[in-house]
């Protein structure tokens, strides 16, 4: 019984699991979207969270325990410049898993696109108030 195991085993050991959890990790802070499997997106989004959350502290520890992970430099400094300040006043939810229609052409294995979520157009505070605001005008 796996009751409580959150562990995405992927079909690699460990250590090849972490390696490439970290690529696609460093993929997605470098492109802010990618195609990959969704057994691979799944396990690699929250990672991705975890180091947004990270880059929003922005202290020398928590850039120590990023590039525990992330192991380009460059990818570290875009994720604490860039990145971290855009999702500020966000309280979770950087990334997003979608499933794409067309499977992979060799094994037919289920693809989604993993992206950042883009601040300004999906904020879960701002739909609401749009909502509420068109149906106001609408009056």
């Amino acid at each position: 019984m796996r009751h409580r195991k959150k562990t995405i085993k992927l079909n690699r050991n460990s250590a090849h699991r972490r390696a490439l959890i970290s690529n696609l990790v460093g993929s997605l802070i470098r492109e802010e979207k990618i195609v990959t499997t969704l057994a691979k997106a799944k396990a690699a989004a929250p990672v991705a969270d975890k180091m947004i959350t990270l880059a929003k502290a922005d202290t020398l520890a928590a850039r120590r325990r990023a590039r525990m992970l992330i192991k380009d430099r460059d990818l570290v400094r875009k994720l604490f410049s860039e990145i971290g300040p855009r999702y500020g006043n966000r309280q979770g939810g950087y990334t997003r898993v979608l499933k794409l229609s067309a499977p992979r052409r060799g094994d037919s294995a289920p693809r989604a696109l993993l992206a950042l979520v883009e601040e300004g157009k999906d904020s879960k505070e701002e739909a609401p108030k749009k909502a509420a605001a068109k149906s106001r005008s609408e009056l």
